[in-house]
């Protein structure tokens, strides 16, 4: 018989920003049981809010991955592209047969696969999902096109609580191929803008720029979307950062050079870096102009520290 019950224990792993919003949003619901587990839960600073969050919302938090997977009977990984085999890996030392672990997070089709193999090994039920939006303006109900050989029972069972579930197939990768596809045209714009709009600002020129982007895509606000991909960025750079090497890597399964997915890593996890930096600790708010302003004072004291250390360390003739 299978383990799990009706209506279902679901525990979600990674309590960031995706995590957060699904966790409070599912004890809404009135289940007999929400939980949650982070690394940063044991965060000597990190941790305590995290962890009152986690209990004002109904969350109940969980201390280890093991104790999360004692309870759940579905199992959603909200972590990052970089930790989404590790997290499936680790689950296969508790995880309880006929358990649903599924995979909202942003990795290649390879990624997705291996992580099926380890799940389904156990008895689990593995189901793939890749979100097809972001998921703060939709909160439970962000799109979601899902496969595997589960998806379509797991979404029997997720719709109802205010899920968005479109199956697409019943094999893995192809939901994550999806996924990946649209990553690169979408984290690329992110990419693409923050350059664009940063070095027009550096000559005086974006009002002009700004201009002729309204005048040839007149369907896009592009101030608004500026803003947007600027704030998002700053603050989740290092997760786009990850998924954009997991969209090279499937780029490069099908034998081509990932050239612009690799481009816009890079840029994704430079912003993060001064991000974490503290860079735009002072931003007021939500207007690309002031990020632009500390990236450009940035530039330009970096540019100011090597010309003096230039001159103070002269190369011998």
């Amino acid at each position: 018989m299978s383990s799990v019950d009706n209506p279902p224990r679901i525990g979600v792993v990674g309590y960031g920003e995706v995590g957060r919003i699904l966790g409070d949003a599912l004890c809404a619901q009135g289940l007999a049981w929400v939980g949650a587990w982070d690394l940063l839960f044991a965060d000597e600073t990190l941790g305590p809010p995290m962890v009152a969050a986690a209990r004002a919302a109904g969350v109940v938090p969980c201390t280890s991955l093991a104790q999360l997977l004692a309870h759940a009977d579905i199992v959603i990984s909200a972590v990052t592209a970089a930790n989404a085999f590790d997290v499936a890996s680790e689950s296969t030392a508790s995880i309880r047969p006929g358990t649903y672990f599924f995979d909202l997070n942003s990795a290649s089709p390879e990624t997705k696969v291996r992580c099926a193999a380890v799940v389904d090994a156990k008895g689990a039920r593995y189901v793939e999902a890749g979100v097809m939006a972001s998921v703060p303006p939709y909160g439970i109900a962000v799109p979601m096109v899902v496969g595997g050989e589960h998806a379509g029972a797991l979404a029997g069972r997720l719709v109802p609580l205010g899920f968005c579930m479109e199956v697409v197939a019943g094999k893995i990768g192809i939901a994550s191929a999806i996924k990946m596809c649209r990553s690169i045209i979408i984290k690329g714009m992110e990419a693409i803008v923050i350059e664009s709009y940063t070095t027009a600002r550096r000559h005086g020129v974006e009002a002009r720029v700004l201009e002729s982007l309204r005048e040839t895509y007149p369907g896009l606000d592009w101030e608004r979307q500026g803003a947007y991909f600027f704030s998002r960025v700053a603050k989740h750079g290092r997760r786009r950062a990850d998924e954009m090497r997991e969209a090279a890597h499937t780029v490069e399964d099908c034998g081509f050079e990932p050239f612009m997915a690799a481009a816009t890593s890079d840029k994704q996890a430079h912003i993060a870096a001064l991000a974490r930096s503290g860079l735009f600790r002072n931003v007021p708010g939500d207007d690309w102009r002031d990020y632009a302003d500390c990236i450009i004072a940035d530039s330009a004291s970096m540019a100011l520290s090597a010309r003096k250390n230039t001159a103070s360390n002269p190369q011998p003739s």
